[in-house]
């Protein structure tokens, strides 16, 4: 059973993080590890992933607390782990049962490792049971199963919830299985109201666990525990930053780039390409050659206004090529989503192959490297966690991942952005001077417009009408001042038409969708709320002044089931 404890000192705040020291004696283990290991540099947390929905929140977590984090498939080798020199190894949730054949597990050697090195270990749900099966526990299918959020019960006199004064939170449970005997020991610090072992621990071998997920905002002192085992427990320390970022990043393009290379980045107009263009220039100047396409799938008035940013605000040395007719003249027609991805790819793909001969003539160089804005969801998605039966597919992603371009094209990536989440591209931006209202704009896709017109983009003015519905959207958008309380907002073209009633006469006109989604990465999202004042002025503009359009819907779908993007 677990006990209360008598009331505790206070806890610290969360901003205390980054200057808080460890307060128990010095690791001698710890220390000798970071002097002889492969790594160098600030404390790193390796998240393992067996598949739950929440891994990635880890990982931005413990980044949150000022400490790198990196994951990496459950699966893997002892050697792809070390290769990190992890100061601490969190092992995350899944959806698979730990009792069953082929279940996904640590790799062999895993404890052995762990505990010869002094490396303290945290499992998540999943990851708990793991701990217990493995090291001579029993985990059975529960006889209720937990899910959503629901109040625990703590012992305060253990190490994961030392200095807590209330011995009961809500946290956000998500098991079928549970802990129904303990390894050798380990004692139970944590239970559920309906008696299941929610919090595991042993300190001599500095292993821990978690039924819950305290890396979600519905468990209410999750955060507090996270830093409590990184600082209290683990010993790490806040090292970690933005400006650390920036001057390894333009150390590593300059190694690798060398005095004399060239390189080409596109531009999307979009917040990553512009970020990494930046960095790279920093790092190199004017060897740097950026392509700004205009398909003719841009936003109203697009390419004047980003042109203007990047000569005013980013001095970067930007080449704007319109190739718009050419592209619409192929697009003309075509009606299958896919098609329409693979035809703007493919001439993607023959603008750049003549803009790099461009540079070549006018340099006398050939540009042999290539910059991309790939970030760390995208490398995540690469390697699917053990036991998931997910198969990645960058299909979704060819016609603007450039890193999908025919090797023919003889580049080389530099990607200077791979490790980082959309919200730390944002703060490395800002670091560099890059303007806010640049850095707080809405994600646009790569195939633009092409994917927000459903069917032919060519079709009778659909693309001056969504352009024109999308620039008063957002434009109230800003006017009520909740732009970025929203993480993507535009407006969707769709293939029917309906009767309505304007002017005293009957028309048969276009409709139009609105949608507005709530994110922290894009990965999962939520419908924006917005009041029915807003919807109704909005509507009524659009009706009002753009030709036939006589009715607007809003999207109240969240992600998943459905897709940001329409197509």
């Amino acid at each position: 059973a677990v006990s209360p404890e008598s009331a505790p000192p206070q806890r610290r705040s969360r901003s205390a993080a980054f200057t808080h020291r460890h307060e128990m004696s010095p690791n001698p283990a710890k220390k000798a590890r970071r002097e002889s290991g492969p790594a160098t540099g600030p404390d790193t947390v390796v998240v393992l992933d067996y598949g739950s929905q929440y891994t990635q929140l880890i990982t931005r977590r413990v980044r949150e607390l000022g400490v790198f984090s990196c994951l990496l498939p459950g699966d893997v080798d002892m050697k792809r782990i070390t290769d990190q020199n992890p100061s601490v190894i969190i092992l995350s949730g899944g959806p698979n049962s730990v009792h069953v054949e082929d279940a996904p597990t640590v790799p062999d050697g895993f404890f052995d490792h762990c505990q010869k090195h002094d490396i303290p270990v945290l499992g998540i749900c999943y990851g708990m049971q793991l701990l217990v099966q493995r090291l001579g526990g029993k985990v059975e299918q529960a006889t209720t199963a937990e899910y959503g959020r629901m109040p625990v019960h703590t012992v305060s006199d253990s190490l994961l919830y030392k200095g807590e004064t209330e011995t009961s939170q809500q946290v956000w449970m998500s098991h079928g299985d549970e802990a129904t005997a303990l390894p050798p020991g380990f004692r139970c610090v944590g239970k559920s109201d309906a008696g299941a072992v929610v919090a595991i621990e042993d300190p001599a071998r500095k292993l821990f666990g978690l039924q819950y997920h305290p890396e979600v905002t519905h468990s209410e002192r999750g955060f507090e525990t996270i830093k409590r085992f990184l600082f209290d427990i683990a010993g790490l320390t806040a090292g970690w930053s933005m400006q650390n970022v920036l001057d390894e990043q333009i150390a590593l393009v300059k190694e690798k780039v060398g005095p004399d290379a060239h390189v080409i980045c596109a531009l999307s107009g979009g917040v990553d390409s512009a970020v990494a263009a930046t960095l790279v220039h920093r790092a190199i100047g004017d060897r740097l050659h950026c392509c700004f396409v205009d398909n003719g799938l841009l936003r109203y008035k697009e390419q004047e206004r980003v042109m203007k940013m990047f000569k005013d605000h980013l001095h970067l040395p930007v080449t704007c090529v319109d190739d718009s007719e050419r592209l619409l003249a192929k697009l003309k027609g075509i009606t299958d989503p896919e098609k329409k991805r693979k035809c703007i790819g493919a001439q993607f793909i023959e603008v750049f192959k003549e803009y790099k001969a461009e540079v070549e003539a006018k340099t006398g160089v050939r540009p042999t490297f290539l910059v991309q804005g790939t970030l760390y969801p995208d490398v995540i998605e690469s390697c699917p966690p053990p036991g998931s039966d997910q198969k990645h597919s960058h299909t979704i992603k060819s016609h603007h991942n450039v890193g999908g371009l025919p090797k023919e094209l003889g580049f080389e990536l530099v990607e200077p952005l791979r490790m980082l989440f959309k919200d730390e591209v944002r703060k490395l931006g800002l670091l560099m001077d890059v303007p806010k209202q640049f850095i707080s704009r809405h994600p646009f896709p790569g195939p633009g417009l092409g994917v927000r017109i459903l069917g032919d983009v060519c079709a009778e003015g659909a693309l001056e009408t969504i352009r024109a519905v999308d620039e008063i959207y957002i434009n109230e958008i800003r006017a009520a001042g909740l732009y970025d309380e929203i993480w993507q907002a535009f407006a969707v073209f769709l293939p029917i038409k309906s009767v309505g009633v304007q002017g005293d006469q009957r028309t048969h006109s276009h409709v139009v969708g609105l949608r507005a989604i709530t994110s922290s990465d894009g990965m999962t999202a939520d419908w924006y709320q917005f009041e029915a004042k807003f919807l109704q002025n909005v509507s009524a503009k659009i009706c009002n002044q753009v030709k036939n359009v006589n009715r607007v819907v809003y999207d109240i779908t969240s992600k998943p089931p459905s897709t940001v993007e329409w197509e």
